[in-house]
């Protein structure tokens, strides 16, 4: 493929403004998969479902996010970015407003369903500014990014929850759509003309993804570690909707969208674990992010009746699953750099994967023993990621971007 180098200074680079740019629109973007998850309950309610019936919407959303980065997210290593994703901005706008309007529980589900097939700009923008920037400084970019995408995961619950308090839950899906349309048009202004690209049959190109996988044992102890993490994230975010709607806190959607907010610690972590793959400490700062995730279920699980230990849970959890999501995403980025959108798709595809099994298992294990339930599991399969990290942190993990290796091997 024919590929440009950028001068990162340059109009061509990641300047600080395009740097903001594109992590207000990779957070606005993936923020649209969480915009239900503080109104299960309302939602349950208006819509004559259940609880448990109501925690699907996390799950197919997740789903078709999935399928959106394995079908579309490739297109960024042979298509113009600059129109790509514009287009799936637009897109998703209108999956959004459809969901604004939707008259049942099953015409909602299919709406979200779309939602999360179209809702991928941050996806592509994020190898997108692995291109464009310095590769001295590519872990502070995408890590810059990276935060700004999980402050959207999370400032996405509080909006949704406070909107939904003053105006019903269908607003915020007209909100959402409304913003996504002004940053389709801010995008497809700052978004550089780059070099034509060699084409690929799409075919082929989908299949390319699936060998690089193949291909790299990096990228499939990668992967792993990656969809174990998001997998207890998503379980545990589901679930928590669960507990404080119910006594002793039997919280409003507002307040349980406040909580949410506690979690931008984790957005501070990811902007600054970014440096540390710069420094070749990837590898190391990995296992300790997933050794404080396996600490953060813990505590959680010893203080399921205090907002105050719960509040210092959802800090832990999130700044461990962030700062490994960085770093594994980062890694990713140096095995090859003329495939980074089908490296981040796969990366990403495995991710939300492991996020629909993990809002499913939440209602499961929410069902068989409450929050202990819940707990427990998001607790085995950190341990789990640990095993697998521990095994290969010397050899699969180590070999992208040589810093890591040199940094295994102790060398400067």
């Amino acid at each position: 493929m024919t590929a440009q180098t950028p001068n990162p200074s340059g109009p061509h680079g990641m300047t600080t403004g395009r740097t903001l740019l594109f992590a207000v629109g990779g957070g606005a973007a993936v923020g649209n998969l969480y915009w239900a998850q503080p109104l299960l309950d309302e939602i349950a309610a208006d819509l004559h479902a259940s609880s448990s019936l109501a925690g699907l919407l996390v799950t197919v959303t997740q789903v078709g996010y999935a399928l959106g980065i394995l079908l579309v997210v490739p297109l960024g290593d042979v298509l113009d970015r600059r129109r790509l994703v514009p287009g799936v901005l637009v897109a998703s706008a209108v999956a959004l407003l459809l969901a604004s309007v939707a008259p049942s529980f099953g015409v909602l589900l299919g709406a979200l369903g779309l939602v999360g097939l179209t809702t991928v700009a941050g996806q592509l923008l994020t190898p997108l500014a692995g291109d464009l920037a310095d590769p001295a400084a590519r872990g502070r970019v995408v890590g810059t990014v990276a935060s700004g995408m999980l402050t959207g995961i999370l400032v996405s619950r509080t909006v949704s929850g406070l909107v939904a308090q003053v105006a019903g839950w269908r607003a915020i899906y007209v909100v959402a759509a409304v913003a996504a349309l002004v940053l389709a048009v801010l995008l497809r202004r700052a978004i550089p003309h780059l070099d034509r690209r060699d084409r690929v049959p799409y075919p082929q190109l989908i299949g390319s993804v699936f060998r690089a996988v193949a291909h790299h044992r990096s990228v499939q102890v990668t992967l792993v570690l990656g969809a174990s993490a998001f997998a207890v994230f998503t379980m545990f975010w589901t679930a928590l909707t669960f507990l404080l709607s119910a006594p002793p806190f039997g919280y409003s959607p507002a307040a349980i969208g406040l909580v949410g907010l506690a979690g931008l610690t984790g957005a501070v972590a990811a902007q600054r674990v970014g440096r540390l793959h710069d420094r070749g400490l990837s590898v190391p700062v990995t296992g300790a992010a997933l050794a404080l995730g396996l600490l953060s279920l813990v505590v959680a699980g010893l203080g399921a009746r205090s907002i105050v230990v719960v509040l210092v849970a959802v800090v832990l959890l999130d700044i461990g699953v962030q700062a490994a999501n960085v770093l594994n995403q980062t890694r990713l980025f140096a095995i090859d750099p003329a495939a980074r959108s089908r490296l981040n798709t796969a990366f990403v595809t495995g991710n939300f994967i492991g996020g629909a099994v993990g809002s499913a298992l939440a209602s499961v294990l929410w069902g068989l023993g409450g929050w202990t339930a819940v707990t427990i599991g998001g607790a085995v399969l950190f341990g789990f990621a640990l095993t697998v990290w521990a095994v290969h942190r010397r050899g699969a993990l180590a070999l992208p971007g040589g810093g890591d290796a040199a940094a295994a091997a102790g060398r400067p």
